[in-house]
C-alpha cells in the first residue's frame, strides 16, 4: 500500500500528478521523515475533521485526512487525544517578549522575541517597531534582513508602528520622535531594505495621502493609527490604499462632540470602510469584551485580526518595560501616570482563548481571526493561516480549556 494512501479519497500525494504541482516534488528519501498527527479535531478551511490525522514533513503538510489509520512508514506518530488540532498563529503587531525588544535592532533581540512568541503558538511573525529614529529604523531593517536571509519562515518581514503619526493620540509611542511623513526618509527605507510589509500611519498628517500611494505601489500594507481623523480623512486614506486600523479602538477617537455638533470618529469611520480590516488586542484588557463581540460581528471573522501588541515584559522574570515610562500593573503595560495604556503582556495563546472564554467567539472564529485572516492581510496565505496540504506545517494543540500542549514550526516540534 503507498505511504499516505487515503480510502476516502482513494489517492496520495506522491501518486497523483496533480498533487505535485504543489510546491517542489518530493522524492521517496524527503517524505520517508514523516510525523503523522492522528486522533485530532482537525480545523480546515472546510470545517472541523473529527479523529483526523494531518501528515507532514519537516516542512510542509503532505495530507489532511479523515481517518486516525496509522500510515506506514511515517516516523513519528503523535496521539491528539481528540484535542483541537489548529493552524499556527500569525503575529501581525508584536513589539517584544522574553526581556528583550526589536527596537534593540539586534540579532539577539529578535531571535529572543521570537522564540518566545513562538512557544506560545506564534509560528509566523512581523516584529514591530514603536516610533524610531531613522538609525534605529535601518538597524532592524539590517537585522531583520539578515535573519530573513536565514529564515524566511517564521520572520516574515518588518512592520512600523510610525514615527508619522499623530502626537495627540501618541499613547505609549515616544512623542520626541513622532513626526510628519518625510517623503525623503521613507523612500530610503523602502527602497534601500526588503524587509519592510507593512507601514502605520495618522492619516489626517500632511503627506500621508501621497504616503499611502506610494508604499502601497511598493506592496506594504498601509495601516491607520495613533490618528484623531474623522471620515474625511479616513475615507481619503482608503481611497489612497489604507487597508487595516492598528489595535481598533486604542488610539483613536468614537462618536464625539465638536462643541454642540457631533461628529463620527475613526472607529464609526472604519466600520463604514467595508474592505477595511481592524486588529483586535485580545488580552481581555485594551478592548472589552462586549466590543470584541462588536466587532466580531460588525467586521466579521474575514476582516478581523487577532493581535498581542506585546512589549519585553511579556514572558519575562522582568517586571522592567524597555521604555522607562512604562509599568506593568493589572495584567497590562501602562504609563506610569497611568493615562493611557502601553502595551500588552499578552500571547498568542491567550489572544485565542480570551477571544472565546471572554468574549463568547466561536473557536472557529477565532482561530481564523489568529492565523487565517493575518495571513490574508499580508498575502501569505498561500502558504500559511491554514491546514491544507501543501502548506507549510505550523500547527499547535490545544486541549479542551484552549490551553496549549504542543506548537510544531515547519513540521518541527518547539520545546519549551
Amino acid at each position: 500500500m503507498c505511504i499516505l494512501y487515503q480510502s476516502y479519497k482513494n489517492t496520495c500525494y506522491l501518486c497523483n500528478p496533480e498533487y505535485q504541482t504543489l510546491g517542489k516534488n518530493l522524492d521517496f528519501n524527503h517524505v520517508a521523515m514523516l510525523t503523522q498527527i492522528y486522533n485530532g479535531h482537525i480545523l480546515t478551511p472546510e470545517g472541523w475533521i473529527q479523529g483526523g490525522s494531518v501528515i507532514f514533513d519537516e516542512g510542509r503538510i503532505i495530507e489532511v485526512t479523515r481517518s486516525s489509520h496509522i500510515a506506514e512508514n511515517v516516523e513519528r506518530r503523535v496521539d491528539a487525544h481528540g484535542m483541537h488540532v489548529l493552524p499556527g498563529g500569525i503575529e501581525l503587531h508584536c513589539h517584544g517578549g522574553g526581556g528583550s525588544d526589536f527596537m534593540e535592532g539586534t540579532p539577539e533581540a529578535f531571535r529572543t522575541v521570537v522564540a518566545t512568541h513562538l512557544r506560545h503558538g506564534t509560528t509566523a511573525i512581523y516584529p514591530t517597531l514603536s516610533s524610531s529614529t531613522l538609525p534605529m529604523i535601518e538597524a532592524a531593517c539590517a537585522t531583520c534582513e539578515e535573519l530573513m536571509k536565514e529564515d524566511d519562515t517564521t520572520i516574515m518581514g518588518l512592520h512600523l508602528e510610525g514615527p508619522y503619526l499623530n502626537p495627540r493620540k501618541a499613547g505609549a509611542q515616544m512623542p520626541e520622535i513622532i513626526r510628519p511623513p518625510a517623503p525623503a526618509e521613507y523612500t530610503h527605507i523602502v527602497e534601500d531594505y526588503d524587509c519592510v510589509r507593512r507601514w502605520d500611519v495618522a492619516p489626517e498628517l500632511p503627506g500621508a495621502v501621497e504616503m499611502g500611494r506610494y508604499i502601497t505601489g511598493k506592496g506594504i500594507v498601509a495601516a491607520i493609527a495613533h490618528t484623531a481623523a474623522e471620515y474625511p480623512e479616513v475615507k481619503a486614506a482608503y481611497d489612497a490604499g489604507y487597508t487595516l486600523a492598528t489595535h481598533f479602538y486604542n488610539g483613536m477617537p468614537g462618536f464625539h462632540n465638536v462643541r454642540e455638533y457631533k461628529h463620527a470618529g475613526t472607529v464609526e469611520s472604519v466600520y463604514l470602510m467595508e474592505n477595511m480590516s481592524v486588529e483586535m488586542i485580545t488580552d481581555g484588557i485594551h478592548v472589552p469584551a462586549t466590543i470584541m463581540r462588536l466587532i466580531h460581528r460588525m467586521k466579521g471573522v474575514e476582516r478581523t485580526a487577532l493581535v498581542t501588541d506585546a512589549l519585553a515584559v511579556t514572558d519575562s522574570n522582568s517586571d522592567r518595560a524597555f521604555d522607562p515610562r512604562v509599568i506593568i500593573e493589572d495584567g497590562v503595560c501602562k504609563l506610569s501616570d497611568r493615562s493611557a495604556l502601553a502595551g500588552s503582556i499578552a500571547t498568542m495563546d491567550r489572544l485565542i482563548r480570551t477571544a472565546v472564554m471572554l468574549a463568547e467567539i466561536p473557536l472557529r472564529d477565532a482561530v481564523r481571526m489568529a492565523s487565517e485572516t493575518p495571513a490574508r492581510i499580508m498575502g501569505i496565505y498561500d502558504r500559511k493561516g491554514s491546514i491544507q496540504r501543501g502548506k507549510d506545517a505550523d500547527l499547535i494543540i490545544m486541549n479542551d480549556d484552549l490551553r496549549l500542549q504542543s506548537v510544531y514550526s515547519l513540521g518541527r516540534k518547539v520545546e519549551e
